[in-house]
């Protein structure tokens, strides 16, 4: 009588990257998809989807539910983008958007402003506060629940570059280390097993090949420099995209105090 084989090897590796903003996660995963010819699955960034779903908001301008539907919306795009019965290696996973919220429940809404405009976004939301943690609680055990059916194997990606100001991810680098921190957190807790993976973009697509003993199907250097072709690529879409929304907007005070008082 013969043994079973491992799910992982009876459908084929199904492996997630991890890792916050900046952290190389988008070129690694190119990189490695493009070396291996494992599919490469992702959500469209949120400039894409707000593009479709708040048309004339940049991410910062979003309220609480507004939030929550972006989150929403690409947790929908993850969950269809993963469902078929082959491997991939996913740029991200279910929990990063869940990440996300959480930290933005204990940084602030906006954690790319100054001080007084977080001030008064967190005095604006004291009343729907518990509302929302306690909607962020359930998220996280659903996310949680399915990262531990869906995903063989984490690879996590330390805050190793510094924060690339973009202009359409309001973010700090508090938030940054704070998303990171509560990555592993989660990473541990759910008990799946996870690899953390320093280094430059070669050196870690070069572990993580070794890791999972992954077969080659293009030279790591030429996988590489496509990837980075294509992020930069698709990077500079988005910059441009982003470029053009800011130039359209009116910047008249009534707008940047509601902007200010909304949560």
């Amino acid at each position: 009588m013969t043994s079973e084989p491992a799910p992982e090897t009876a459908r084929g590796l199904r492996l997630a990257i991890s890792g916050t903003y900046s952290s190389g996660k988008s070129t690694t995963t190119e990189a490695v998809s493009v070396a291996t010819g494992i599919p490469r699955t992702h959500a469209m960034t949120s400039r894409e989807i707000l593009l479709d779903l708040v048309p004339g908001k940049q991410v910062q301008e979003l309220n609480a539910d507004e939030l929550l539907m972006l989150g929403l919306r690409r947790l929908e795009e993850r969950i269809h983008n993963e469902s078929g019965p082959g491997p991939f290696v996913s740029d991200g996973s279910v929990i990063h958007e869940w990440i996300y919220g959480e930290a933005r429940m204990r940084a602030g809404i906006n954690p790319g402003a100054g001080f007084l405009h977080r001030a008064v976004k967190t005095v604006a939301g004291l009343p729907s506060r518990p509302f929302y943690q306690g909607y962020m609680n359930a998220y996280g055990r659903i996310v949680k629940d399915r990262a531990k059916r869906v995903y063989d194997a984490y690879v996590h990606l330390p805050v190793e570059f510094p924060l690339r100001p973009d202009g359409h991810r309001p973010v700090s680098e508090r938030f940054r280390r704070l998303s990171d921190t509560l990555l592993v957190e989660t990473l541990e807790e759910m008990e799946i097993p996870y690899h953390v993976v320093g280094g430059s973009v070669r050196e870690r697509v070069e572990r993580i090949v070794e890791i999972f003993e992954l077969p080659l199907v293009m030279p790591l250097d030429e996988a590489i420099a496509v990837a980075e072709d294509r992020v930069r690529r698709a990077r500079e879409l988005i910059e441009a995209d982003a470029r053009h929304h800011s130039a359209q907007r009116a910047a008249s005070w009534r707008r940047r105090l509601a902007y200010a008082l909304r949560y």
